[in-house]
């Protein structure tokens, strides 16, 4: 790879000087945004972390107290000091998604010193938690900290009063049990807290700190297993002090109107309990369908958790579990339209390839609009009117169900296709591995047999959910990358190098200038894989401007195979497919998604939030004060009751228009054109030209067969031919193969000379 051959970064080559410098202003209110939001984030944190301290839970009683004679009583105390800084903060969010934009990415240049990252730096990398960052062990290091001290706090308390008082062996016993039993229930409760927010696909809060779905699940399964143990604990404690006593049996069934509802918390421990097992890694792997029908499970968990507990008490965990019932309304609003398949693919290494219906991209730039827009209704209007987008990046995911195969079974796919590659359409990739894969490709087959022989087409509906990912193209902040594929984890990447060479077609931000793509694969045929982007039309002389080496690892051939006459030679990597029509007359994808509209998305939260205040305001005013209700378990049922019903009509509202919204831009949209293929370009230079970039493509094309990537030599390479510079590895493969390069990427950072590159690790393996 001549390094010579590209002089400066694409960011700073043509079409950079079109990128405005974002208004004081506007930087200044994010900064502000920032700050307050680290203040309350971190002052919610230190509470929780405190609280188990004597002094810092009699000054929060004291002031519970002080506020228990309000319209909303104790509950909307603990309320607002548990659940309302996860809502304000969500409010705050929506405020700096809407005034930031894409100009993060356009400000971004390219370092001149590499530098470590927190969240780059893999650190273990075997185990029972998989790859894990600097910042990730931070966390749970964190998290284990906090449990310890909690537990040593509430231990050291009970044994002081324990101390002081005059009780039988038998009574200190079960005091103790009880005590313990109820203080791992609070702790369980405050993991609680955090325990939905990484499961809510489109949250504010996931895109403000750029962590996709797809990463923030690993931290709903730590976290899952860490609650589900102290919850654990929390019912086996009382148990064995119920058995000490002889009242197990009349325990568990007691249903207390004041107090907490035993059967109740019996019934959701029990759901908990179902969830937690069938979804450890045996039974998820070998039992997907078992887990994921049984997590469905969590709306038993949580209402009944409510019943157990009381309104007051659920109500310390109740902000999380609230973003996550927004996100899933929204989601099954958006999964009901039924949405075009332009054409199917089935390639002949047992790969599908769908291509998607979508609106039309909408590609200006309404940072300084969405400021205004934030503050004043005309603009809010015309933004409205002006912007319709689907917004994802090319390392974003789509949640794909097909009803001809299962009217329950949603499976997750990353999306292979650019936003630049066209504007109305979007693609995925599916290999073939499983029931439901081998059924969606026999379905295409025998659609595409009927229409030989003129007979009526087997039609498919798809419905989508997404897209998903990443708020920020993170591939695009890199210089040097080095792109890492096992398999069917090539599709992502060819959607980075389609808008790699979209943007530099345009002029658009664009860092990457290096890239090096490794690619394992067991037999040579899915080497056609890597032809489905034809590079040359959508940049053409992009060899003059990028320095792009492919090496491919064919690990169960030892040479080329001849087959019907075709042989895989190096560098040949073009291969027949079977195509049909488009199956389907529906409509394009929905854009009712969290990552969507900034608009629409937080009237949507905040409407339903405030729905949610006003709908506890008018229960406490109209029934609960005046008829002196004081059941604990129908407290919490009413509370739960008015978390969905604010959702369902308040945000429903607000849905309903955002719908309306986008079917009458869609109708505009169609209007102009119907803008289905994607427009190829026919200018004689490009095809006079073409021959010698395929030339070049070739010779930067390297094939090994039996062999696997030796990430040793290939990171030692690297880091003698790009030096010291910041080098992005993006890992798209089964987790033998992350762990693989981590491994080697921690060797080489730890190890580093002065004139090495630093390696930052990202994964992008969506692993259930």
């Amino acid at each position: 790879m001549d390094e010579n051959s590209v002089e400066r970064p694409l960011l700073l080559s043509r079409g950079a000087e079109r990128v405005k410098k974002t208004p004081l202003f506007v930087s200044w209110a994010k900064w502000i945004l920032k700050f307050v939001i680290w203040v309350i984030f971190l002052s919610w944190v230190a509470l929780i972390f405190f609280i188990p301290a004597e002094f810092v839970n009699e000054a929060f009683e004291k002031w519970a107290q002080l506020t228990s004679g309000t319209v909303f009583g104790i509950t909307g105390s603990i309320f607002l000091v548990f659940s309302g800084p996860v809502l304000i903060i969500a409010f705050l969010s929506i405020a700096y998604l809407l005034i930031s934009g894409e100009e993060e990415l356009h400000e971004r240049k390219a370092s001149t010193k590499p530098r470590f990252r927190l969240w780059t730096f893999p650190v273990l990398v075997d185990g029972p938690f998989g790859v894990v960052s600097a910042s990730e062990l931070i966390g749970i290091v964190l998290f284990v900290v906090y449990v310890i001290w909690a537990v040593y706090a509430y231990t050291t308390q009970i044994l002081s009063v324990i101390s002081q008082s005059q009780l039988t062996l038998k009574q200190k016993s079960c005091f103790i049990l009880e005590y313990l039993g109820l203080r791992f229930g609070t702790i369980g409760l405050y993991c609680l807290a955090f325990l939905f927010l990484p499961v809510a696909r489109g949250s504010v809060l996931l895109r403000l700190i750029d962590i996709p779905f797809e990463h923030a699940t690993r931290y709903h399964v730590w976290l899952g297993h860490l609650t589900m143990q102290l919850f654990t604990l929390h019912g086996l404690f009382f148990i064995i002090a119920w058995t000490i006593e002889g009242d197990l049996l009349q325990e568990i069934l007691e249903w207390k109107d004041i107090g907490v509802a035993n059967l109740a918390g019996v019934i959701s421990l029990a759901a908990g309990l179902l969830m937690w097992m069938t979804s450890l890694h045996p039974v998820r792997k070998q039992k997907f369908e078992l887990f994921f029908y049984t997590h469905q499970l969590y709306v038993i968990f949580v209402v009944f958790l409510a019943l157990h507990v009381g309104d007051f008490i659920f109500s310390m965990a109740a902000g999380g579990i609230f973003l996550f019932i927004l996100d899933r309304f929204l989601r099954f609003c958006q999964s009901r339209r039924a949405v075009d398949i332009i054409s199917a693919k089935c390639l002949p290494c047992g790969t599908v390839e769908l291509m998607l219906s979508k609106p039309g991209s909408n590609t200006s730039s309404p940072q300084f609009c969405s400021f205004l827009v934030y503050l004043f209704l005309p603009y809010l209007i015309l933004f409205l009117l002006d912007n319709v987008d689907l917004r994802y990046n090319a390392l974003s995911f789509i949640f794909l169900q097909v009803r001809e195969l299962s009217w329950l079974q949603w499976h997750p796919f990353s999306v292979s296709s650019s936003p630049l590659d066209g504007k109305y359409h979007l693609s995925v990739l599916i290999k073939v591995l499983g029931e439901w894969t081998e059924k969606l490709r026999g379905n295409i087959m025998n659609s595409s047999e009927a229409d030989l022989h003129l007979q009526p087409q087997t039609k498919m509906i798809a419905f989508v959910e997404g897209p998903y990912g990443h708020e920020l193209p993170y591939h695009l902040m890199y210089e040097n990358l080095i792109l890492v594929a096992g398999g069917i984890g090539i599709s992502p990447f060819l959607a980075i190098l389609s808008d790699i060479l979209h943007r530099t077609r345009e002029g658009k931000p664009c860092l990457p200038r290096n890239i090096l793509i490794v690619w394992a694969v067991k037999r040579s045929n899915e080497l056609p894989l890597l032809s489905t982007n034809d590079m040359e039309s959508i940049c053409p002389f992009f060899s003059d401007k990028l320095n792009l080496e492919i090496r491919i690892f064919v690990t169960r051939e030892s040479q080329p195979l001849l087959e019907e006459g075709q042989v895989h030679e190096e560098g040949q990597l073009h291969e027949a497919t079977n195509s049909s029509p488009p199956m389907s007359d529906s409509y394009s994808m929905s854009v009712l998604v969290g990552t969507g509209n900034n608009i629409w998305s937080g009237l949507y939260v905040i409407s339903s939030t405030l729905g949610f205040v006003i709908l506890i305001y008018l229960l406490d005013i109209f029934y609960i004060n005046p008829y002196d209700i004081s059941s604990w378990w129908y407290k919490g049922l009413l509370f739960v009751i008015c978390m969905l019903a604010s959702v369902f009509i308040f945000g429903g509202i607000v849905v309903g228009l955002w719908h309306l919204w986008e079917r009458q831009n869609a109708a505009k949209e169609a209007c102009k054109d119907d803008g289905i293929m994607v427009e190829k370009m026919q200018n004689h230079e490009i095809v006079a030209h073409k021959d010698l970039c395929q030339q070049k493509l070739v010779s930067s094309t390297n094939l090994y067969y039996g062999s696997r990537p030796d990430f040793k030599g290939i990171f030692g390479d690297i880091s003698e031919k790009w030096g010291c510079v910041d080098v992005g590895v993006i890992v798209c493969g089964p987790p033998t193969l992350q762990t693989s390069v981590a491994k080697e990427i921690r060797s080489h950072n730890i190890r580093r000379q002065c004139h090495h590159p630093i390696f930052h690790f990202n994964s992008h393996s969506f692993d259930l």
